[in-house]
């Protein structure tokens, strides 16, 4: 089941992404879910599916995307050097233990919208990520219980500020509008095999990055279990897991994102998630 986060006729709603088009579930869970956070956190999906199967679609090109969670509050955690590959070209050694970063909800918009290239620098980076989000709330989770706790899967552009990354990891990876999420979440019972998913990241569609996620240095249940002991986990929260190798910095020569560039992250399983670039606004 596909579950996105939209604007349909200028309001902000939750629904259910089909093969007809959106189906707007606030109509007939609204009553008990405020919003798509909420329903993930429900015992079952068993309502949501009803409602998607019998209830109105509306064309995806009607709509504007956002966040899938675009609760504030919600918090993503992300990995990095979570590919050898990615390691590799970074000349970084493997680490011991997973690196986590934060990423704040201001720095990502949905599916297509437009990602900002900070007026500062000239060295836009891209990173293209599997995320995995977070259904059931818990603390020092278990590894062979973690799936338990995933409510789906979803994909992010890691927008990475290069030479402010230098200054620290929060400035570089939390410029606002830098990175985006979506379309949707995958509920987990559809991918049953998640080392299958293959992560193709494109740049004006040339290709730049290409990955099976069990290529992944750290299984994504031990992901869930060590950021579950450094702090409970609620649903809606996210987990980004790292890019492969091919990031623009490390390219030669170097390639950054600069207005009227689109970027487009394709994963098996899941779909695709494409933003424009343009500079951003001088307000």
């Amino acid at each position: 089941m596909k579950l996105a986060t939209a604007r349909l006729n200028g309001v902000s709603t939750f629904g259910a992404v089909t093969e007809l088009g959106f189906v707007d579930l606030a109509p007939s869970l609204g009553h008990q879910f405020a919003d798509l956070r909420a329903l993930l956190a429900a015992p079952s999906l068993d309502a949501a599916r009803r409602a998607a199967d019998t209830e109105p679609a509306t064309a995806l090109n009607t709509l504007v995307f956002e966040r899938p969670i675009p609760n504030l509050d919600a918090r993503m955690l992300a990995v990095g050097w979570a590919y050898k590959d990615h390691q590799t070209e970074t000349g970084k050694a493997a680490p011991e233990h997973p690196f986590f970063f934060s990423k704040h909800p201001q720095a990502m918009v949905g599916h297509g919208v437009a990602l900002q290239r900070p007026r500062v620098s000239e060295r836009f980076d891209f990173e293209g990520e599997i995320a995995i989000v977070i259904g059931k709330a818990g603390r020092h989770i278990p590894a062979n219980r973690a799936l338990e706790h995933v409510a789906g899967y979803t994909i992010v552009m890691d927008g990475s500020v290069r030479d402010w990354q230098a200054h620290s990891v929060t400035a570089g990876k939390n410029f606002d509008a830098s990175s985006a999420y979506g379309p949707w979440i995958v509920t987990r019972d559809d991918i049953a095999e998640p080392g299958r998913m293959e992560l193709v990241t494109r740049v004006n569609g040339q290709e730049m990055q290409r990955t099976f996620f069990s290529e992944m240095a750290w299984r994504l249940e031990d992901l869930v279990a060590y950021a579950s002991t450094i702090c409970r986990l609620e649903p809606g929260d996210c987990i980004s897991t790292g890019t492969p190798a091919g990031v623009g910095n490390k390219r030669v020569p170097p390639v950054y994102l600069k207005a009227g560039d689109t970027l487009s992250i394709e994963v098996s399983g899941i779909g695709e998630l494409s933003n424009p670039v343009i500079d951003e606004p001088i307000s």
